[in-house]
């Protein structure tokens, strides 16, 4: 909470409700990172949405990641970017990918975005290489709340929860900015050494070696059983994650969604790997890999709903150990498509998304002000923003997808911006006033409509 009493102290809400409407941006000579493109994509996108407090809300979430949490200069010559989530003052590589992603699309036209990207992969690969087992870091050579978990804590690692999806993301900003940019200035001898410790690591997780954990916490999310180990597998080609991307325990420790991303960001570095760099066997190592954790999926991950529908589990052990639920945050079931694992139009995709977007999932909650996927995160009844702009993101129906604009619209409790979660009966009680990956997905999903139906723009209400 302190953070989040310094982030309003230094970026006061100018708010006047629906009256006024004024920005709640920060005031122009505090934002801590300017980009000319996403400004004017700001205003060019905001011409194309009917609804004023729509846009409104566009225009305060779009750049909140640039204007409050990116810290940008340089370290040894080359640029170097520490991003905070927002209220906690640390950088996840999960966060920090997710919160500049929307930006990719504007780096040809704003080489000075370009760069900052840059500098956010020369971090990360410094990231990986300090402690590949970590989720987050500090800018410095610090400790923080958690240097006594029982673990190899280091000095620069804020939290040292192993999740999957955090390699995986350092993967999907890699390729996904060499795929918008051309540029190959950030994969020097230090991201190739990164690249090879992910794969280490990530073959080292097949089999469970190599790591453990313990906190001492009143949740039991918080820590590992079995002396730190967590739940027992059996090796069947997929890779163990101890924790999810929610920061939360496994209960069974083959995260579907996190493999999933995991095959999609090996296949694209494996491409980048190949096509701007010529390291070959680099390439056929992640290749190799992906194409291990695909046939493991397949043959572990589909698993038979209790009314009978074939679906995908969230977790498996090995064992024909199952948990049928979905979780809000990214990488989840719902979000499969988006990541690049299946078509929208995959029928078992298909079968999975409307199950989970029921009561057939334990984390979705349906209440007077929305329905939608929350997580045992915050606790019950909380439904997730980044859920329902993901749930947006993945329909196909003009409908379901004008009831999530409108969701989002009257849930952000007068804010402008969008929560980590909030109340299903009571949008008033939410989480995480500032949360930088929120706020970027919504404007991902506001940029993306405008691309592609730019007429659903003009009639939500």
């Amino acid at each position: 909470m302190a953070n989040t009493r310094l982030f309003l102290e230094r970026f006061p809400p100018r708010l006047f409700l629906n009256m006024n409407l004024e920005s709640n941006r920060p005031a122009l000579e505090k934002r801590l990172f300017r980009s000319v493109a996403v400004e004017h994509a700001i205003r060019k996108t905001s011409t194309v949405i009917g609804d004023p407090e729509l846009a409104w809300l566009f225009g305060n979430c779009l750049p909140n990641t640039l204007d409050t949490t990116v810290y940008h200069g340089e370290v040894d010559g080359l640029p170097d970017t520490f991003i905070i989530t927002g209220d906690i003052p640390a950088m996840w590589l999960r966060d920090s990918t997710a919160q500049i992603w929307p930006y990719l699309r504007f780096c040809k036209e704003d080489p000075a975005l370009s760069r900052m990207i840059a500098g956010l992969i020369h971090r990360q690969s410094r990231c990986v290489l300090l402690d590949a087992y970590a989720n987050a870091f500090y800018r410095n050579q610090e400790t923080g709340e958690w240097k006594n978990d029982r673990t190899d804590m280091r000095p620069g690692v804020h939290e040292r929860k192993w999740e999957l999806d955090s390699l995986a993301y350092f993967m999907r900003l890699s390729a996904g900015y060499w795929k918008a940019t051309g540029d190959t200035a950030p994969f020097n001898q230090k991201w190739v050494a990164a690249l090879g410790r992910v794969l280490d690591t990530l073959e080292a997780q097949k089999m469970g070696e190599g790591y453990s954990f313990q906190r001492l916490a009143m949740v039991s999310s918080e820590t590992l059983a079995l002396n730190g180990k967590g739940a027992p597998s059996r090796a069947c080609g997929l890779v163990r994650s101890a924790f999810r991307p929610s920061d939360d325990a496994c209960q069974l420790p083959f995260l579907i969604p996190a493999n999933a991303l995991a095959a999609v960001a090996l296949d694209a570095v494996a491409e980048l790997c190949t096509q701007a760099l010529g390291n070959s066997s680099l390439a056929q190592r992640a290749k190799q890999m992906s194409q291990g954790i695909r046939a493991a999926i397949a043959a572990y991950g589909i698993v038979a709903h209790p009314s009978g529908t074939r679906m995908y589990a969230y977790e498996v052990d090995g064992f024909g150990g199952q948990i049928v639920m979905d979780d809000s945050n990214v990488p989840s079931l719902v979000a499969l498509p988006y990541l690049g694992f299946c078509d929208k139009n995959d029928a078992l995709y298909l079968q999975t998304r409307q199950l989970m977007l029921s009561a057939a999932n334990p984390y979705f909650f349906q209440g007077t002000a929305a329905a939608g996927i929350g997580g045992p995160h915050v606790g019950l009844d909380f439904i997730w923003p980044i859920a329902i702009t993901m749930q947006a993101m993945t329909a196909q129906d003009d409908a379901e997808i004008l009831q999530c604009l409108k969701v989002l619209k009257q849930t952000h409790a007068g804010t402008g911006f969008m929560h980590e979660s909030f109340h299903k009966d009571n949008p008033e009680k939410f989480t995480r006033p500032w949360f930088g990956w929120a706020n970027s997905l919504f404007g991902e999903l506001i940029l993306e409509l405008c691309q592609n139906r730019p007429h659903l723009l003009s009639f939500v209400k």
